[in-house]
């Protein structure tokens, strides 16, 4: 991606830019400048209320932003008799003057309190930010997940993905763009820039990122892909700095290998399902030889169930001398004689350990398979980092992505949680079902 492309999408912002952000000098409290911003008809004094009431909760301590939050759960809550008469009403005489009054009692009054605030240049990504400090209070204050339900519905109204826009990040991205790659990279850590250079440009290596005009310069999620000659069984391999490159023409596998979400105030926005499906259907059409779309996938639950199945009596001794094995190896000479036996473990864990909504326990697996991806190969020894190790004693996996057929595999597995793997994957579990040939 030119620089041009990034200079022509930051014009449309060159306004509010243009003047320093100072600190508002607002005296009025938190709970009279958010007042006087719901009842504000004034655009003018609206700008200058929203900037000192974000001003003033980005300037606060800790304490200082749970009593802002406190703020919308409490005072700007819901009024549930209201709702109630509302309703009433409308069951009484449902025509669009009840409805009307029925919606309008049943939004917080937070909801256009946050509204209000957006208006402000730049005040989306200052937004997403606080919402990041919110997700870090509600453990300890579960009341404050009212005020959350706000934000993430108004989050998902203004990331809808009508409004994303994909762009590539290759080595010719400005630097700010690429140090943000580096920092929010989850999956596969980036330790240097000759390191991010070897994931971005030999022509067998792309990037791609969805980005939302409010926040130009701020990646919401990125996918790293390898273009290989076949599906890929180690992270190694993949990154080796003496792997030697192909052209972009003689692959025939695209792989997805780190897909890295990058602000956590847009935590349960999902971006990625859109993103896998965007960037494979524009390969295809770009790298018509290419064939496959598979990822390779970390596991990174597979531990933490196997020592709960260690220590779980059901009487079968040898199963629980080999967990113990596994859960003990520091080492790839310490896993690879179990290969064949980790690989049916795996199987079992992805296919069937559920939670008690009957969904994958296994989070990535949740989110590939609701996709509509087919667990398509497990491959132990597969990522021997110290990381890996320790979430999955090494195992990696691959999800493929049909496109011809991931719709039928995702409404196979919204319904009726079944997920699809291939023949293989199934004789190690002895079980009948959807498959892959």
């Amino acid at each position: 991606m030119s620089r041009t492309s990034f200079l022509q999408d930051l014009l449309a912002t060159i306004f509010e830019r243009s003047t320093p952000r100072s600190i508002s000098d607002d005296l009025r409290s938190m709970e009279d400048l958010c007042a006087a911003l719901i009842s504000e008809r004034g655009e003018a004094s609206g700008f200058s209320i929203a900037t000192a009431i974000l001003d003033r909760y980005e300037n606060g301590t800790r304490e200082d932003k749970a009593d802002f939050f406190r703020l919308l759960t409490d005072a700007h809550d819901l009024d549930a008799g209201a709702v109630a008469t509302a309703a009433q009403a409308y069951k009484a005489s449902p025509d669009a003057s009840t409805l009307a009054r029925l919606i309008e009692e049943a939004e917080p009054p937070r909801q256009e309190l946050l509204r209000r605030l957006n208006r402000l240049p730049g005040a989306t990504g200052r937004l997403v930010a606080m919402r990041g400090d919110l997700l870090s209070l509600v453990n300890e204050t579960p009341s404050f997940r009212r005020a959350d339900l706000d934000f993430q519905h108004l989050f998902m109204s203004w990331f809808n993905r009508g409004f994303l826009v994909l762009r590539p990040i290759d080595w010719a991205t400005p630097a700010n763009i690429l140090e943000k790659i580096i920092a929010y990279e989850a999956v596969h850590t980036i330790n240097s820039w000759e390191e991010l250079r070897r994931r971005l440009q030999p022509a067998d290596r792309q990037c791609y990122a969805f980005f939302h005009p409010a926040m130009p310069d701020e990646p919401l999620i990125f996918v790293e892909v390898a273009l290989t000659a076949g599906i890929p069984g180690s992270i190694d391999a993949l990154l080796s700095e003496d792997r030697r490159p192909i052209a972009a023409d003689e692959a025939t596998t695209a792989v997805f290998y780190s897909i890295s979400n990058c602000q956590k105030g847009l935590a349960g926005i999902s971006f990625g399902n859109f993103l896998i499906k965007q960037v494979a259907t524009d390969l295809m059409q770009s790298l018509p030889n290419l064939k496959t779309f598979v990822t390779l996938s970390p596991v990174p639950g597979l531990t933490r169930w196997m020592r709960g199945q260690a220590q779980a009596n059901d009487g079968d001794e040898q199963r629980r001398v080999l967990l113990t094995q596994l859960l003990e190896a520091k080492s790839a000479d310490d896993l690879k004689p179990h290969g064949k036996a980790l690989a049916a473990l795996a199987a079992e864990y992805l296919v069937r350990a559920k939670r008690p909504d009957g969904l994958p326990l296994d989070p990535v697996a949740r989110f590939h398979f609701g996709n509509g991806a087919s667990l398509e190969k497990i491959h132990p020894a597969a990522d021997l980092s110290e990381k890996g190790i320790a979430q999955s004693c090494g195992v990696m996996v691959n999800y493929r992505y049909d496109l011809d057929t991931v719709e039928t595999n995702h409404e196979l597995f919204a319904h009726r949680a079944e997920v699809v793997t291939t023949r293989a994957i199934k004789s190690m579990l002895g079980r009948s079902g959807p498959e892959r040939s």
